[in-house]
Protein backbone atom coordinates (compact mmCIF):
# COMPACT_ATOMS: atom_id res chain seq x y z
CA UNK A 1 0.00 0.00 0.00
CA UNK A 2 1.45 3.41 -0.91
CA UNK A 3 1.79 6.14 1.68
CA UNK A 4 -1.12 7.98 0.12
CA UNK A 5 -3.40 5.02 -0.60
CA UNK A 6 -6.92 5.15 0.76
CA UNK A 7 -7.52 2.96 3.79
CA UNK A 8 -10.44 0.76 4.75
CA UNK A 9 -11.15 1.52 8.41
CA UNK A 10 -13.52 -0.29 10.77
CA UNK A 11 -14.33 2.12 13.60
CA UNK A 12 -16.03 0.29 16.48
CA UNK A 13 -17.62 2.27 19.29
CA UNK A 14 -20.34 1.92 21.95
CA UNK A 15 -21.85 5.29 21.03
CA UNK A 16 -22.04 7.69 18.12
CA UNK A 17 -23.81 11.06 17.99
CA UNK A 18 -26.50 12.00 17.29
CA UNK A 19 -27.97 8.52 17.82
CA UNK A 20 -26.26 7.57 21.11
CA UNK A 21 -24.27 10.00 23.20
CA UNK A 22 -23.38 10.04 26.89
CA UNK A 23 -20.31 12.24 26.57
CA UNK A 24 -17.43 13.23 24.32
CA UNK A 25 -16.96 9.72 22.90
CA UNK A 26 -20.27 10.03 21.06
CA UNK A 27 -19.15 13.27 19.41
CA UNK A 28 -15.72 11.89 18.50
CA UNK A 29 -17.26 8.75 17.01
CA UNK A 30 -19.25 10.87 14.60
CA UNK A 31 -16.70 13.55 13.76
CA UNK A 32 -13.48 11.55 13.35
CA UNK A 33 -14.92 8.99 10.90
CA UNK A 34 -16.44 11.84 8.88
CA UNK A 35 -13.06 13.62 8.78
CA UNK A 36 -11.32 10.41 7.71
CA UNK A 37 -13.91 9.95 4.96
CA UNK A 38 -13.25 13.51 3.79
CA UNK A 39 -9.60 12.53 3.40
CA UNK A 40 -10.72 9.79 1.03
CA UNK A 41 -10.72 6.78 3.36
CA UNK A 42 -13.48 4.14 3.38
CA UNK A 43 -14.82 4.17 6.96
CA UNK A 44 -17.42 1.85 8.45
CA UNK A 45 -18.66 2.67 11.96
CA UNK A 46 -19.91 -0.30 13.98
CA UNK A 47 -22.18 0.33 16.97
CA UNK A 48 -24.78 -1.73 18.88
CA UNK A 49 -28.44 -1.48 17.88
CA UNK A 50 -29.68 -0.40 21.30
CA UNK A 51 -33.42 -0.38 22.03
CA UNK A 52 -33.52 3.35 21.25
CA UNK A 53 -32.26 2.52 17.73
CA UNK A 54 -34.78 -0.26 17.01
CA UNK A 55 -36.70 1.81 14.48
CA UNK A 56 -33.50 2.98 12.81
CA UNK A 57 -32.37 -0.63 12.49
CA UNK A 58 -35.76 -1.62 11.07
CA UNK A 59 -35.35 1.02 8.36
CA UNK A 60 -31.84 -0.20 7.42
CA UNK A 61 -30.88 -0.28 3.77
CA UNK A 62 -28.96 -3.58 4.00
CA UNK A 63 -28.92 -6.52 6.41
CA UNK A 64 -26.31 -9.26 6.80
CA UNK A 65 -26.90 -12.21 9.11
CA UNK A 66 -24.11 -13.49 11.35
CA UNK A 67 -24.93 -17.06 12.47
CA UNK A 68 -24.34 -18.20 16.02
CA UNK A 69 -20.73 -19.23 16.63
CA UNK A 70 -19.57 -21.01 19.78
CA UNK A 71 -20.67 -18.92 22.79
CA UNK A 72 -21.73 -16.07 20.53
CA UNK A 73 -25.41 -15.66 19.61
CA UNK A 74 -26.64 -14.95 16.12
CA UNK A 75 -26.85 -11.28 15.18
CA UNK A 76 -27.46 -9.05 12.19
CA UNK A 77 -25.38 -6.27 10.73
CA UNK A 78 -27.71 -3.51 9.55
CA UNK A 79 -26.56 -0.64 7.36
CA UNK A 80 -28.34 2.66 7.91
CA UNK A 81 -28.03 6.01 6.23
CA UNK A 82 -25.45 8.35 7.77
CA UNK A 83 -23.75 11.49 6.58
CA UNK A 84 -20.05 11.16 5.81
CA UNK A 85 -19.48 7.45 6.56
CA UNK A 86 -21.14 4.03 6.56
CA UNK A 87 -22.96 3.26 9.82
CA UNK A 88 -23.55 -0.39 10.68
CA UNK A 89 -25.65 -1.44 13.66
CA UNK A 90 -25.04 -4.74 15.42
CA UNK A 91 -28.58 -6.03 15.96
CA UNK A 92 -28.97 -8.61 18.72
CA UNK A 93 -32.15 -7.75 20.67
CA UNK A 94 -31.49 -10.24 23.47
CA UNK A 95 -28.35 -8.30 24.41
CA UNK A 96 -28.81 -4.78 23.07
CA UNK A 97 -32.59 -4.42 23.25
CA UNK A 98 -32.58 -3.80 27.01
CA UNK A 99 -34.44 -0.80 28.49
CA UNK A 100 -32.37 2.16 29.59
CA UNK A 101 -29.15 3.57 28.18
CA UNK A 102 -26.17 1.96 26.47
CA UNK A 103 -24.55 0.86 29.72
CA UNK A 104 -27.30 0.72 32.35
CA UNK A 105 -31.00 0.77 33.15
CA UNK A 106 -33.24 3.78 33.79
CA UNK A 107 -31.88 4.04 37.36
CA UNK A 108 -28.29 4.06 36.15
CA UNK A 109 -27.52 0.50 37.33
CA UNK A 110 -25.16 -1.32 34.96
CA UNK A 111 -26.78 -3.98 32.81
CA UNK A 112 -25.95 -7.41 34.26
CA UNK A 113 -25.04 -8.69 30.79
CA UNK A 114 -22.55 -5.92 29.92
CA UNK A 115 -19.67 -8.38 29.66
CA UNK A 116 -21.56 -10.45 27.07
CA UNK A 117 -22.96 -7.38 25.29
CA UNK A 118 -19.64 -5.70 24.70
CA UNK A 119 -17.84 -9.01 24.29
CA UNK A 120 -20.10 -9.67 21.31
CA UNK A 121 -19.46 -6.19 19.89
CA UNK A 122 -15.70 -6.76 20.16
CA UNK A 123 -15.88 -10.27 18.72
CA UNK A 124 -17.90 -9.15 15.69
CA UNK A 125 -15.49 -6.25 15.14
CA UNK A 126 -12.58 -8.71 15.15
CA UNK A 127 -14.37 -10.96 12.65
CA UNK A 128 -14.97 -8.04 10.32
CA UNK A 129 -11.34 -6.93 10.63
CA UNK A 130 -9.91 -10.35 9.76
CA UNK A 131 -10.04 -13.15 7.24
CA UNK A 132 -13.31 -14.19 8.89
CA UNK A 133 -15.04 -11.06 7.60
CA UNK A 134 -18.68 -11.46 6.54
CA UNK A 135 -17.93 -8.99 3.74
CA UNK A 136 -16.10 -10.93 1.06
CA UNK A 137 -15.54 -7.73 -0.94
CA UNK A 138 -14.31 -5.56 1.95
CA UNK A 139 -11.18 -6.25 4.01
CA UNK A 140 -10.35 -3.69 6.69
CA UNK A 141 -6.84 -2.30 6.79
CA UNK A 142 -7.32 -0.93 10.29
CA UNK A 143 -9.53 -1.70 13.27
CA UNK A 144 -10.01 1.37 15.46
CA UNK A 145 -11.56 0.45 18.82
CA UNK A 146 -12.66 2.95 21.45
CA UNK A 147 -12.71 2.66 25.25
CA UNK A 148 -13.40 -0.38 27.40
CA UNK A 149 -16.60 -1.61 25.68
CA UNK A 150 -14.47 -2.42 22.62
CA UNK A 151 -11.36 -3.39 24.57
CA UNK A 152 -11.50 -7.09 23.69
CA UNK A 153 -11.56 -6.40 19.94
CA UNK A 154 -7.76 -6.28 19.51
CA UNK A 155 -7.35 -9.39 21.67
CA UNK A 156 -9.91 -11.37 19.69
CA UNK A 157 -8.37 -10.09 16.45
CA UNK A 158 -5.00 -11.54 17.44
CA UNK A 159 -6.56 -15.03 17.29
CA UNK A 160 -8.50 -14.54 14.05
CA UNK A 161 -7.39 -15.96 10.68
CA UNK A 162 -5.18 -13.87 8.43
CA UNK A 163 -5.23 -11.47 6.74
CA UNK A 164 -5.80 -9.29 9.79
CA UNK A 165 -6.19 -5.55 10.05
CA UNK A 166 -3.87 -3.42 12.13
CA UNK A 167 -5.41 -2.61 15.49
CA UNK A 168 -5.52 0.78 17.16
CA UNK A 169 -7.18 1.40 20.50
CA UNK A 170 -8.10 4.84 21.84
CA UNK A 171 -8.33 5.49 25.58
CA UNK A 172 -10.98 8.15 26.08
CA UNK A 173 -11.02 7.82 29.88
CA UNK A 174 -8.75 5.36 31.69
CA UNK A 175 -10.85 5.59 34.85
CA UNK A 176 -13.50 3.38 33.25
CA UNK A 177 -11.95 -0.03 32.58
CA UNK A 178 -14.69 -2.61 32.04
CA UNK A 179 -13.62 -4.97 34.83
CA UNK A 180 -15.77 -8.10 35.26
CA UNK A 181 -15.83 -11.16 37.57
CA UNK A 182 -13.79 -14.21 36.63
CA UNK A 183 -16.97 -16.22 36.13
CA UNK A 184 -17.55 -14.33 32.86
CA UNK A 185 -14.62 -16.18 31.30
CA UNK A 186 -16.70 -18.84 29.54
CA UNK A 187 -19.24 -16.31 28.25
CA UNK A 188 -16.37 -14.31 26.73
CA UNK A 189 -14.56 -17.35 25.30
CA UNK A 190 -11.22 -16.44 26.89
CA UNK A 191 -8.30 -18.87 26.45
CA UNK A 192 -6.11 -20.09 29.32
CA UNK A 193 -3.20 -17.84 28.41
CA UNK A 194 -5.33 -14.75 28.91
CA UNK A 195 -6.37 -15.75 32.43
CA UNK A 196 -3.25 -14.38 34.10
CA UNK A 197 -1.76 -11.05 35.08
CA UNK A 198 1.45 -11.13 33.02
CA UNK A 199 2.19 -11.93 29.40
CA UNK A 200 -0.99 -11.86 27.31
CA UNK A 201 -3.08 -11.83 30.48
CA UNK A 202 -6.19 -9.73 30.94
CA UNK A 203 -6.50 -10.06 34.71
CA UNK A 204 -6.44 -6.89 36.79
CA UNK A 205 -6.95 -7.18 40.55
CA UNK A 206 -8.54 -10.62 40.11
CA UNK A 207 -11.00 -9.40 37.51
CA UNK A 208 -11.20 -9.65 33.73
CA UNK A 209 -10.32 -6.21 32.38
CA UNK A 210 -11.46 -5.23 28.90
CA UNK A 211 -9.27 -2.12 29.08
CA UNK A 212 -6.22 -4.24 29.90
CA UNK A 213 -7.05 -6.53 26.98
CA UNK A 214 -6.70 -3.58 24.62
CA UNK A 215 -3.52 -2.28 26.23
CA UNK A 216 -1.97 -5.75 25.95
CA UNK A 217 -2.99 -6.60 22.40
CA UNK A 218 -3.51 -3.45 20.30
CA UNK A 219 -0.75 -2.68 17.81
CA UNK A 220 -1.05 1.02 18.56
CA UNK A 221 -2.56 2.84 21.55
CA UNK A 222 -3.72 6.43 21.44
CA UNK A 223 -5.33 8.75 23.88
CA UNK A 224 -7.11 12.00 23.34
CA UNK A 225 -4.47 14.60 24.21
CA UNK A 226 -0.67 14.73 24.50
CA UNK A 227 -0.76 15.80 28.16
CA UNK A 228 -3.13 12.97 29.12
CA UNK A 229 -0.81 10.49 27.38
CA UNK A 230 1.91 11.59 29.79
CA UNK A 231 -0.37 11.77 32.83
CA UNK A 232 -1.66 8.20 32.55
CA UNK A 233 1.89 6.85 32.70
CA UNK A 234 2.08 8.17 36.26
CA UNK A 235 0.54 6.54 39.30
CA UNK A 236 -1.80 9.43 40.16
CA UNK A 237 -3.84 9.10 36.95
CA UNK A 238 -2.79 5.63 35.82
CA UNK A 239 -5.61 3.82 37.68
CA UNK A 240 -3.38 0.78 38.14
CA UNK A 241 -2.44 0.63 34.44
CA UNK A 242 0.48 3.10 34.54
CA UNK A 243 3.19 0.41 34.62
CA UNK A 244 1.78 -1.30 31.53
CA UNK A 245 1.46 2.02 29.74
CA UNK A 246 5.05 2.93 30.55
CA UNK A 247 6.12 -0.44 29.14
CA UNK A 248 4.18 0.34 25.96
CA UNK A 249 5.20 3.99 25.74
CA UNK A 250 6.70 3.50 22.26
CA UNK A 251 3.22 2.49 21.05
CA UNK A 252 1.34 5.23 22.96
CA UNK A 253 0.43 8.48 21.21
CA UNK A 254 -1.52 11.51 22.40
CA UNK A 255 -3.66 13.10 19.68
CA UNK A 256 -5.82 16.04 20.67
CA UNK A 257 -9.46 15.57 19.75
CA UNK A 258 -11.00 18.03 17.35
CA UNK A 259 -14.55 19.31 17.27
CA UNK A 260 -17.17 18.92 14.59
CA UNK A 261 -17.15 22.40 13.10
CA UNK A 262 -20.28 21.58 11.11
CA UNK A 263 -22.27 21.17 14.33
CA UNK A 264 -20.33 23.60 16.54
CA UNK A 265 -19.95 26.82 14.59
CA UNK A 266 -21.72 30.01 15.72
CA UNK A 267 -21.84 31.28 12.14
CA UNK A 268 -24.06 28.40 11.00
CA UNK A 269 -25.48 26.88 14.21
CA UNK A 270 -29.23 26.43 13.78
CA UNK A 271 -29.74 25.55 17.46
CA UNK A 272 -28.87 29.00 18.81
CA UNK A 273 -31.17 32.04 18.81
CA UNK A 274 -28.79 34.30 16.84
CA UNK A 275 -25.85 33.35 14.65
CA UNK A 276 -22.62 35.37 14.80
CA UNK A 277 -18.89 35.28 14.10
CA UNK A 278 -15.66 36.82 15.33
CA UNK A 279 -16.31 39.89 13.20
CA UNK A 280 -19.83 40.45 14.56
CA UNK A 281 -19.50 39.69 18.27
CA UNK A 282 -22.18 42.24 19.12
CA UNK A 283 -24.69 39.66 17.83
CA UNK A 284 -23.54 37.24 20.54
CA UNK A 285 -25.39 39.43 23.04
CA UNK A 286 -28.74 38.33 21.56
CA UNK A 287 -27.96 34.77 22.65
CA UNK A 288 -27.20 35.95 26.16
CA UNK A 289 -30.50 37.79 26.40
CA UNK A 290 -32.38 34.78 25.04
CA UNK A 291 -30.67 32.42 27.48
CA UNK A 292 -31.36 34.67 30.47
CA UNK A 293 -35.00 35.03 29.47
CA UNK A 294 -35.52 31.31 28.79
CA UNK A 295 -34.14 30.30 32.18
CA UNK A 296 -35.82 33.04 34.20
CA UNK A 297 -32.68 35.03 34.99
CA UNK A 298 -32.60 38.80 35.10
CA UNK A 299 -31.93 40.02 31.58
CA UNK A 300 -28.84 42.18 32.05
CA UNK A 301 -26.33 42.66 29.28
CA UNK A 302 -23.34 43.66 31.44
CA UNK A 303 -23.81 41.04 34.14
CA UNK A 304 -21.12 38.37 33.72
CA UNK A 305 -22.89 35.10 32.89
CA UNK A 306 -21.04 31.87 33.71
CA UNK A 307 -22.01 28.58 32.07
CA UNK A 308 -21.49 24.91 32.99
CA UNK A 309 -22.40 21.93 30.80
CA UNK A 310 -21.03 18.89 32.58
CA UNK A 311 -21.43 15.68 34.48
CA UNK A 312 -21.82 16.78 38.10
CA UNK A 313 -19.00 14.77 39.63
CA UNK A 314 -15.82 15.20 41.64
CA UNK A 315 -13.76 14.65 38.50
CA UNK A 316 -15.30 17.77 36.96
CA UNK A 317 -14.47 19.92 39.99
CA UNK A 318 -18.10 20.75 40.74
CA UNK A 319 -17.23 21.13 44.42
CA UNK A 320 -14.71 23.83 43.49
CA UNK A 321 -17.48 25.74 41.74
CA UNK A 322 -19.84 25.32 44.69
CA UNK A 323 -17.15 26.50 47.12
CA UNK A 324 -16.96 29.73 45.13
CA UNK A 325 -20.60 30.13 44.14
CA UNK A 326 -21.79 32.41 46.94
CA UNK A 327 -18.74 34.60 46.46
CA UNK A 328 -19.44 34.78 42.72
CA UNK A 329 -23.04 35.81 43.32
CA UNK A 330 -21.87 38.58 45.67
CA UNK A 331 -19.85 39.94 42.75
CA UNK A 332 -23.08 40.42 40.80
CA UNK A 333 -22.72 37.46 38.42
CA UNK A 334 -25.06 34.79 37.10
CA UNK A 335 -24.65 31.03 36.65
CA UNK A 336 -26.35 28.54 34.31
CA UNK A 337 -25.79 24.80 34.83
CA UNK A 338 -26.84 21.93 32.56
CA UNK A 339 -25.95 18.42 33.67
CA UNK A 340 -26.57 15.52 35.99
CA UNK A 341 -24.51 13.39 38.31
CA UNK A 342 -23.94 12.98 42.01
CA UNK A 343 -27.17 13.68 43.96
CA UNK A 344 -25.40 15.89 46.51
CA UNK A 345 -24.25 18.23 43.76
CA UNK A 346 -27.61 18.27 42.00
CA UNK A 347 -29.33 18.99 45.32
CA UNK A 348 -27.02 21.83 46.34
CA UNK A 349 -27.14 23.52 42.95
CA UNK A 350 -30.93 23.32 42.90
CA UNK A 351 -31.08 24.76 46.44
CA UNK A 352 -29.03 27.78 45.38
CA UNK A 353 -31.13 28.20 42.23
CA UNK A 354 -34.30 28.20 44.34
CA UNK A 355 -32.83 30.82 46.68
CA UNK A 356 -31.49 33.05 43.88
CA UNK A 357 -33.77 32.43 40.87
CA UNK A 358 -32.77 35.66 39.13
CA UNK A 359 -29.09 34.73 39.25
CA UNK A 360 -28.81 30.92 39.11
CA UNK A 361 -30.55 28.44 36.81
CA UNK A 362 -30.06 24.67 36.89
CA UNK A 363 -31.38 22.16 34.40
CA UNK A 364 -30.84 18.49 35.26
CA UNK A 365 -30.20 16.04 32.44
CA UNK A 366 -29.00 16.82 28.95
CA UNK A 367 -30.49 18.98 26.22
CA UNK A 368 -28.46 19.40 23.01
CA UNK A 369 -30.21 22.63 22.04
CA UNK A 370 -29.72 24.17 25.47
CA UNK A 371 -26.07 23.08 25.50
CA UNK A 372 -25.52 25.03 22.29
CA UNK A 373 -27.41 28.02 23.66
CA UNK A 374 -25.29 28.07 26.83
CA UNK A 375 -22.10 27.98 24.78
CA UNK A 376 -23.39 30.87 22.67
CA UNK A 377 -25.01 32.89 25.44
CA UNK A 378 -22.58 32.64 28.35
CA UNK A 379 -19.64 35.00 28.76
CA UNK A 380 -17.49 32.47 30.62
CA UNK A 381 -17.44 28.65 30.69
CA UNK A 382 -16.37 26.92 33.93
CA UNK A 383 -14.44 23.64 33.57
CA UNK A 384 -12.19 23.18 36.64
CA UNK A 385 -11.68 19.44 36.14
CA UNK A 386 -9.38 17.43 38.38
CA UNK A 387 -8.46 15.39 35.31
CA UNK A 388 -9.74 15.65 31.78
CA UNK A 389 -8.45 13.28 29.08
CA UNK A 390 -9.35 15.80 26.40
CA UNK A 391 -12.60 17.65 26.95
CA UNK A 392 -14.60 19.21 24.15
CA UNK A 393 -16.56 21.95 25.85
CA UNK A 394 -13.49 24.13 26.33
CA UNK A 395 -13.04 23.98 22.54
CA UNK A 396 -16.71 24.62 21.85
CA UNK A 397 -16.49 27.60 24.20
CA UNK A 398 -13.54 29.12 22.40
CA UNK A 399 -15.24 28.62 19.03
CA UNK A 400 -18.23 30.56 20.41
CA UNK A 401 -16.20 33.36 22.02
CA UNK A 402 -17.14 32.14 25.50
CA UNK A 403 -13.91 32.23 27.47
CA UNK A 404 -13.15 28.97 29.32
CA UNK A 405 -11.79 28.72 32.85
CA UNK A 406 -9.88 25.45 33.12
CA UNK A 407 -7.40 23.64 35.29
CA UNK A 408 -4.10 22.75 33.61
CA UNK A 409 -4.68 19.04 33.09
CA UNK A 410 -5.04 16.72 30.09
CA UNK A 411 -6.58 18.22 26.99
CA UNK A 412 -7.49 21.40 28.87
CA UNK A 413 -3.80 22.21 29.21
CA UNK A 414 -3.27 21.42 25.53
CA UNK A 415 -6.11 23.53 24.16
CA UNK A 416 -6.41 26.68 26.31
CA UNK A 417 -3.78 29.38 26.74
CA UNK A 418 -4.05 31.83 29.62
CA UNK A 419 -5.25 35.35 28.88
CA UNK A 420 -2.14 36.75 30.58
CA UNK A 421 -0.15 35.54 27.55
CA UNK A 422 -0.07 37.49 24.26
CA UNK A 423 -1.84 34.60 22.51
CA UNK A 424 -4.22 33.83 25.39
CA UNK A 425 -7.63 32.30 24.69
CA UNK A 426 -9.02 31.70 28.21
CA UNK A 427 -8.03 31.32 31.85
CA UNK A 428 -5.85 28.53 33.23
CA UNK A 429 -5.01 27.64 36.84
CA UNK A 430 -2.72 24.96 38.20
CA UNK A 431 -3.61 23.90 41.73
CA UNK A 432 -6.58 21.65 42.50
CA UNK A 433 -8.15 23.97 45.07
CA UNK A 434 -11.07 26.32 45.54
CA UNK A 435 -8.62 29.12 46.34
CA UNK A 436 -6.79 28.70 43.05
CA UNK A 437 -10.10 28.86 41.20
CA UNK A 438 -11.10 31.95 43.23
CA UNK A 439 -7.92 33.76 42.27
CA UNK A 440 -8.58 32.96 38.62
CA UNK A 441 -12.18 34.18 38.85
CA UNK A 442 -10.88 37.47 40.21
CA UNK A 443 -8.78 37.79 37.04
CA UNK A 444 -11.80 36.90 34.91
CA UNK A 445 -13.97 39.62 36.42
CA UNK A 446 -11.18 42.16 36.19
CA UNK A 447 -10.70 41.51 32.48
CA UNK A 448 -14.46 41.50 31.87
CA UNK A 449 -14.51 45.13 32.98
CA UNK A 450 -12.16 45.95 30.09
CA UNK A 451 -14.32 45.26 27.01
CA UNK A 452 -11.66 45.95 24.40
CA UNK A 453 -9.19 43.52 25.97
CA UNK A 454 -11.94 40.96 26.54
CA UNK A 455 -12.96 41.12 22.90
CA UNK A 456 -9.37 40.58 21.82
CA UNK A 457 -9.20 37.34 23.81
CA UNK A 458 -12.56 36.28 22.35
CA UNK A 459 -11.35 36.84 18.81
CA UNK A 460 -8.14 34.88 19.39
CA UNK A 461 -10.18 32.06 20.90
CA UNK A 462 -12.56 31.97 17.95
CA UNK A 463 -9.63 31.77 15.53
CA UNK A 464 -8.29 28.50 16.98
CA UNK A 465 -8.15 25.62 14.45
CA UNK A 466 -10.02 22.99 16.42
CA UNK A 467 -11.33 21.04 13.44
CA UNK A 468 -10.56 17.36 12.88
CA UNK A 469 -8.44 17.46 9.71
CA UNK A 470 -4.98 17.49 11.29
CA UNK A 471 -5.89 14.88 13.92
CA UNK A 472 -7.50 12.64 11.28
CA UNK A 473 -4.29 12.77 9.25
CA UNK A 474 -2.33 11.63 12.32
CA UNK A 475 -4.73 8.74 12.89
CA UNK A 476 -4.42 7.68 9.26
CA UNK A 477 -0.63 7.59 9.62
CA UNK A 478 -0.94 5.41 12.74
CA UNK A 479 -3.35 3.01 11.03
CA UNK A 480 -0.45 2.13 8.73
CA UNK A 481 1.92 1.55 11.65
CA UNK A 482 2.31 -1.74 13.46
CA UNK A 483 4.38 -1.45 16.65
CA UNK A 484 5.51 -4.63 18.43
CA UNK A 485 3.30 -5.36 21.44
CA UNK A 486 5.50 -5.23 24.54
Amino acid sequence: MSARAALKVLFVTPECAPWVKTGGLGDVSAALPAALAELGHDVRVLMPAYRSLAQLAKEGTQRLTLPAEGVWPAADLVRVNAEGFSLWLLDCPALFGLPGGPYGDEQGVDHASNAERFGLLSHVAARIASGASPWADWQADALHANDWPTGLAAAYLSRMPAPRARSLFTIHNLAFQGNFPLDRRAALDLPDEWMQVEGEGLLHWDRISMMKAALRHADVITTVSPTYAREIQQEALGFGMDGMLRARSASLHGILNGIDTRAWNPVSDTLIPARYGAGCLDDKAANKRALQAELGLSVKSRTPLFGVVSRLTDQKGIDLILDNLMWLLKQGTQLVVLGSGEPRYEQRLNEVAAEFPASVAVRTGFDERLAHTIEAGADVFLMPSRFEPCGLNQMYSQAYGTLPVVRATGGLADSVRDASEPDGTGFVFQEDSAQALRETLVRVLRLYQQPALWRGVQQRAMAQPFGWLQSAQRYAALYRQRTPVG
